[in-house]
């Protein structure tokens, strides 16, 4: 059974930082693309980032471009998300998620197994 937990999350102002970790454990990490989404109150999840299981490639959504780094360790089964610059609007519970395959990087339906989520609060 696959586990995702996420950590890192907290209350911070606008234009600092922090680094989202999210540790997975029971299939092989290394085989797996991994992403990051978010969802704020009242809107519907959207995606952050993703990176290929041997982290070559990197996607990004435009609204994060430039601020946020995605990178990931295999050795600790363990993906990151650095976030810099951040703006009230990247207010949100962000969770991380391992893809299943083929499909759309950036579509939610790509994923098959999701952590709990780690609250991000950027005040202004």
């Amino acid at each position: 059974q696959v586990q995702l937990v996420e950590s890192g999350g907290g209350l911070v102002q606008a234009g600092g930082s922090l680094r989202l970790s999210c540790a997975a454990s029971g299939r092989t990490f290394s085989l797996y693309a991994m992403g990051w989404f978010r969802q704020a109150p009242g809107k519907e999840r959207e995606f952050v980032a993703a990176i290929s299981s041997n982290g070559l490639l990197t996607y990004y959504a435009d609204s994060v471009k430039g601020r946020f780094t995605i990178s990931r360790d295999n050795a600790k089964n363990t993906v990151y998300l650095q976030m810099n610059s951040l703006k009230p609007e990247d207010t949100a519970l962000y969770y991380c998620a391992q893809r299943i395959g083929g499909g759309n990087v950036k579509s939610p339906h790509a994923y098959l197994y999701w952590g709990q989520g780690t609250q991000v609060t950027v005040s202004s």
